[in-house]
């Protein structure tokens, strides 16, 4: 589909040779006579790129810019001068336009800045179709009792520094509510760090928190930064605490204690500020007791304890859970989303859910791609329940 591009011009003969250029290199072309008529335009019509004159009857460049700027922030606006207009069309650029061109354009000049800036408008609504898509992705869905509980513990713990200690069962949404912690915090900014200390051989975990030194060890053929390094300014997310290495224990115990970390092999101590929240499915006081995990770690770790209920334990957000996955999930397919019949509901309710939120993922997926336009309490015996 041809982009289309709005120009606006007083003078006919800018306009009629401005449109035959961009229609011979493919673009198609919207044309208004001054800046009251372009402004109307801009409010009812989307442009890939506006090409806008300073000097005009009615209304000016430079109000029909602040009208883009409120009406299509992402459009790209670029202003063609008149040479006695260059310092006008600068400060334009200042308050928020893509670039000037001076009259008479030059064609090569004029095609290089409309190219890039559609390329820099795609990039931004892309950069904003991802962040709505993570911070979609990161939604807590849920009106329980013990959802509730959480958000609410969420909004008061998130704006401070304090250290949070997450529990529940493997799939319940521990990842999610660290991550929700981290974007009300006031961090949001900085770095989010994962670290699954399960999935780290406890020779490599400490190398892996606090980086190395060249030469500290005979693969290390070059400096290294840690984790704690890596998320300062941040939030640093320790996922499943509990199989974390005793001698890894005693460092974290004094980079939490100190605000100091030393990388193996090393010997100069580095500040970092970190915000540390960790999360395990494991009973720790249970590990303490067989000395598997430190008791002075596990008061420094939990100042906040927020524990996630099981999805058994909260079979009420099942529908809502359900509605939230089909949409997601139809969107990633590129298909319209599948309605879902209360038997099939129902009996989702009813399941035993051993795998909790992951496995109730994994589920309507199956159901989305193996049911017709409406999941039925029969696709769910067949292809859930087995029966």
């Amino acid at each position: 589909m041809a982009q289309t591009i709005l120009v606006i011009d007083d003078e006919k003969a800018i306009r009629k040779a401005l449109g035959e250029i961009l229609s011979f290199e493919g673009f198609t072309v919207d044309e208004a006579a001054d800046g009251a008529e372009g402004a109307k335009k801009i409010k009812e019509n989307n442009y890939d790129c506006i090409l806008c004159d300073i000097k005009m009857p009615r209304m000016d460049g430079m109000e029909v810019l602040q009208v883009a700027r409120t009406e299509k922030p992402d459009t790209p606006f670029i202003v063609i001068s008149g040479h006695g207009n260059i310092e006008t069309a600068v400060d334009a650029v200042k308050k928020g336009a893509y670039d000037y061109i001076s009259k008479p354009p030059d064609l090569n000049r004029l095609l290089i800045t409309l190219r890039n800036a559609m390329e820099k408008k795609s990039l931004v609504v892309e950069t904003k179709q991802l962040r709505k898509k993570i911070s979609r992705g990161n939604e807590m869905i849920g009106s329980s009792e013990g959802m509730m509980r959480i958000q609410e513990t969420i909004a008061k713990v998130a704006p401070t520094d304090a250290r949070v200690l997450i529990t529940g069962e493997n799939g319940v949404g521990k990842e999610l509510v660290a991550r929700r912690l981290h974007e009300l915090s006031n961090r949001a900014n900085g770095p989010m760090i994962e670290v699954n200390c399960a999935a780290i051989p406890s020779e490599l975990i400490e190398s892996e928190l606090f980086g190395h030194e060249k030469g500290s060890f005979t693969s290390a053929i070059k400096q290294r930064l840690g984790k704690f390094e890596q998320a300062n300014g941040g939030t640093l997310f320790l996922d499943e605490i509990g199989d974390m290495s005793h001698d890894a224990q005693a460092k974290m115990l004094r980079a939490l204690q100190e605000n100091k970390i030393t990388r193996v092999g090393g010997e100069k101590d580095i500040k970092v500020d970190v915000r540390v929240v960790a999360a395990t499915n494991k009973n720790l006081m249970e590990e303490v007791e067989a000395k598997k995990f430190r008791l002075d770690l596990y008061h420094r770790l939990s100042v906040i304890l927020i524990h996630v209920p099981s999805l058994n334990s909260r079979r009420e957000d099942i529908p809502d859970l359900v509605h939230h996955f089909l949409g997601d999930i139809c969107e990633e397919y590129k298909q319209p989303v599948k309605e879902i019949e209360p038997a099939a509901l129902k009996a989702l309710q009813d399941y035993n859910w051993t795998g909790n939120i992951r496995e109730l993922r994994n589920v309507v997926e199956r159901l989305i791609i193996l049911s017709d336009k409406v999941i039925t309490g029969k696709d769910v015996d067949t292809y859930i329940l087995q029966k």
